[in-house]
């Protein structure tokens, strides 16, 4: 007797579907259902991102939610599809790109895409595996919820399943599925797509559909496309001023990493400063230091750029789509600055600050201080006014004794209450050290995820204390300046 295979079931997580991305057509897309994964397990899962989605603790350490994420069996409701977009990489037109290992499941009445990253081929994988590892994952979905955690414009992260099924990379890893949450995935890419193509007609509905759906107020405006290009570049300035003031490099700034939202997008090759070092370069697959942490912003100029020139067909004014760009660099430095006044705890920052920045960011190059211990030293030395321990950073007494100097003296202006106050919620105690996050992906492939939940605990509520985790706080130790992140991390 022949046996017979039934399909799974689908699951009720109890998620409310809309037609989102999926009503632009079929060629904006493919259908087509993830592969599974063999015998998932849960590696992490937030709760806070649960609650965005309607989740309960119940249904989210359901087992069929666990396969529902893995690939395994359908949730009810949802249409899981891969997109296609183009782009540009380290500079480079790269042609058709695509959802290579990603599909989107679908977007919730609430407006939440919902998207799983390492479910397996689809057409647009260039002969890759469809997968994600463990290691990725882990640092995907712990960056996500950093980012938030510091109050960064990101994607989020709802969970890793992870399996023990092998892919191989540089070496041999274990397979994972990392669920991410978006208002929407869309990326500069996905403009880049059409354009490139001559197809002006699916271009223009794209931006039609993302001006209804996300920048209503472009609607009525004379050149309704120009506008939606300026308000893209102003999401970007300011999503570039977070990362600067933060010091968070991304890795890979390529147009098809870059969210139409200005949302932090795909993260590979990260890394949050140690030393502070202007010229770092984060991702090892970048020999010729193209996305440096201090060239984000003109990277991020030069992105906008490319989308220009794919609006350039709907705009039809070259200089409606250059006046449209112009504003990035006056929005970009005035977010900046109020950014890093806000570290020194100055609610309004004027000009003549940023000559007090300039010589705090001097000093601290000039000696590779660490850039988050320094902020977080500097704040609780202005609260107990005692300043050893920012001293204490430099071998130089003599820079810092001057700058100090210069610095209580203006705040003399200022509510010192207020000024703790801003500091100590603006200047983060933790944040994703390379070298923490490596340490977890360790104990992870070993089955232990107990340091993944501690991390997220901190991350979450990065400006907290946490007293019983200190030791998430320190200085990274020697090993952390070898570890090597690229395009596979």
């Amino acid at each position: 007797m022949n046996s017979v295979t039934h399909a799974p079931l689908a699951f009720d997580a109890g998620l409310r579907w809309q037609t989102g991305y999926a009503r632009l057509g079929e060629n904006f897309f493919t259908e087509l259902p993830p592969q599974p994964l063999l015998d998932p397990y849960w590696v992490a899962r937030s709760a806070s991102v649960a609650s965005l989605l309607g989740l309960d603790d119940e249904a989210l350490s359901h087992p069929d939610l666990l396969e529902a994420l893995s690939g395994n069996q359908p949730l009810t409701g949802s249409q899981p599809i891969s997109t296609v977009y183009s782009g540009h990489q380290f500079g480079v037109w790269a042609g058709q790109l695509g959802d290579g290992r990603a599909l989107l499941l679908g977007e919730t009445e609430e407006g939440w895409e919902i998207q799983l990253k390492g479910s397996g081929r689809t057409p647009y994988s260039r002969m890759g595996d469809g997968r994600a590892v463990l290691r990725s994952s882990i640092r995907e979905f712990l960056c996500s919820e950093a980012m938030h955690g510091l109050g960064i414009p990101t994607t989020r992260a709802l969970c890793v399943t992870g399996s023990d099924s092998p892919v191989r990379r540089e070496v041999m890893e274990t397979a994972a599925v990392v669920t991410r949450v978006a208002p929407s995935f869309i990326r500069f890419g996905h403009f880049e797509h059409f354009a490139s193509q001559g197809d002006y007609e699916s271009l223009r509905h794209l931006a039609d559909y993302v001006i209804s759906r996300y920048y209503p107020n472009c609607l009525g405006k004379e050149q309704p496309y120009a506008a939606l290009l300026q308000e893209v570049s102003q999401r970007t300035a300011l999503l570039l001023a977070h990362w600067q003031a933060i010091g968070f490099c991304h890795g890979v700034m390529n147009t098809d990493n870059m969210s139409i939202l200005g949302l932090t997008l795909d993260y590979g090759p990260f890394q949050f400063l140690d030393a502070y070092q202007p010229a770092h370069i984060c991702n090892h697959s970048d020999t010729q230091g193209r996305y440096a942490f201090n060239r984000q912003p003109s990277v991020a100029y030069w992105n906008l750029h490319c989308l220009a020139e794919a609006l350039l067909p709907l705009i039809n004014d070259q200089d409606a789509a250059l006046a449209a760009l112009e504003p990035f660099k006056q929005d970009f430095s005035e977010a900046l600055l109020a950014n890093l006044g806000a570290k020194l705890g100055l609610q309004s920052p004027t000009h003549e600050d940023r000559l007090l920045i300039d010589a705090a960011l001097q000093l601290l190059a000039r000696e590779g201080t660490d850039y988050t211990i320094f902020w977080r030293r500097l704040s609780h030395c202005i609260a107990d006014n005692d300043h050893r321990s920012v001293r204490d950073l430099f071998i130089d007494p003599a820079g810092i004794n001057d700058w100090l100097t210069t610095y209580q003296r203006r705040l003399e202006k200022e509510d010192h209450a207020r000024v703790t106050s801003l500091m100590l919620r603006t200047n983060p105690k933790f944040v994703l050290r390379n070298y923490l996050g490596e340490a977890a992906i360790r104990q992870a492939s070993q089955g232990d995820y107990s340091s993944v939940a501690q991390l997220l605990q901190v991350l979450e509520n990065p400006y907290d204390e946490h007293p019983s985790l200190e030791h998430m706080a320190g200085f990274p130790p020697d090993w952390a300046s070898s570890i090597e992140i690229s395009c596979s991390s």
